[in-house]
C-alpha cells in the first residue's frame, strides 16, 4: 500500500540508469487502480462520491501524478491494479491478483518496452485478508518481477508495506500486532529478495514503509493536522482532505498520493544520474 521517505534505487542495481521514460505499466491493488473495479461494477464500486472517479482516494493517484511529471499518458489501459487484488493470482469476488494482471501484459507483449517504467505494488490484501507468513506473498512478488524481467523490461519500482497494524481501520483491533509483525517479516524479506535480482534489471525500491513512519511521527512536515483516522468519518464531512494522511479505514488522500508521485520522481531522476 502506498509515501514520503526516500526512494533509492536497489544497492543491487549493478551501477544500471534508469533510461528515460517513455510510458507507465502498472500492477497493483487499490492504492494504484485508476478505474479496473469501477468500470467492472458499472460505475458502483467505489460509490463515486465521496471517491473519485472511480479512484480510492479523494482524486488522482501517485501513478497519475507521476505520469504527469514523467510527461507521459497513463493509458487506463496500460494500469492492470485492481482494488482487492492480491498477490497471486485471484483475489475475493474474482478480482485479478498480481500474477493476473501480469500474465494479461506478457501474453499481450511478448517483448516489453524497454524504456518503460513496471510498476509492482501489492501484498497489503493477502495479509488483511489473513495470509500470516510473507513466504508465498514474497514468492509471488518476485514471480511477477521475473515475468516481467523475460520479456524484457528493465525498469521496475517495487514497493514494500507500511505498517497494515496501523491503519485506521486496524490501529484499535485485536488484528494490530499480529499485522505490524507480519509487515516487517514482509519488507525484511521482500529486501532481501530483491538482492537477488539480476544485473539486467533496473529495481527501484519504494520504502512506504518509512513513509508513514515519517508521516506519523512528524505530520506537520507533509502539512498533515490528522494520521490516525480517515477523513470520511471525520465530523465536518471531510472539508479539509489535504491535513489528512488517509482518505478512508485504508486508503491515502490524494494529497498523500501527490506527495508519493514526487518522491517516486526524484528516485528515477536519482537513478538516472547514478550511471
Amino acid at each position: 500500500m502506498v509515501m514520503f521517505a526516500t526512494l533509492l534505487p536497489s544497492s543491487d542495481s549493478k551501477n544500471q540508469a534508469v533510461s528515460p521514460i517513455n510510458q507507465l505499466y502498472v500492477f497493483g491493488d487499490s492504492l494504484s487502480d485508476t478505474g479496473t473495479i469501477y468500470n467492472a461494477t458499472g460505475g458502483a464500486y467505489p460509490p463515486s462520491p465521496p471517491y473519485f472517479q472511480g479512484r480510492y482516494s479523494n482524486g488522482p493517484v501517485w501513478v497519475e501524478h507521476l505520469a504527469s511529471k514523467l510527461a507521459v499518458t497513463l493509458d487506463r489501459a496500460h494500469n492492470f491494479a485492481a482494488g482487492g487484488a492480491t498477490t497471486g493470482a485471484n483475489g475475493s469476488y474474482g478480482v485479478p491478483g498480481l500474477l493476473t494482471q501480469v500474465k494479461s501484459f506478457t501474453t499481450a507483449h511478448s517483448q516489453a518496452d524497454p524504456q518503460a517504467l513496471y510498476v509492482i505494488w501489492a501484498g497489503a490484501n493477502d495479509y488483511l485478508q489473513g495470509a500470516t507468513s510473507p513466504t508465498i506473498v514474497v514468492k509471488n512478488l518476485m514471480q511477477a518481477i521475473e515475468s516481467l524481467s523475460k520479456v524484457g523490461a528493465q525498469n521496475i519500482l517495487v514497493g514494500n508495506l507500511p505498517d497494515l497494524g496501523q491503519l485506521p481501520s486496524t490501529r484499535n483491533t485485536s488484528n494490530s500486532s499480529p499485522l505490524s509483525a507480519v509487515t516487517q517479516a514482509h519488507n525484511l524479506s521482500l529486501a532481501q529478495s530483491l538482492k537477488g535480482v539480476g544485473a539486467k534489471v533496473k529495481i527501484i525500491s519504494l520504502d512506504a514503509n518509512t513513509l508513514y513512519q515519517e508521516a506519523e511521527t512528524n505530520p506537520a512536515k507533509f502539512g498533515f493536522t490528522n494520521v490516525t483516522t480517515g477523513c470520511l468519518s471525520a465530523p465536518d464531512r471531510c472539508r479539509q482532505p489535504d491535513t489528512f494522511l488517509f482518505w478512508d479505514g485504508i486508503h491515502p488522500t490524494t494529497a498523500a498520493h501527490r506527495a508519493l508521485s514526487e518522491i517516486a520522481f526524484s528516485a528515477l531522476q536519482v537513478g538516472q544520474r547514478s550511471s
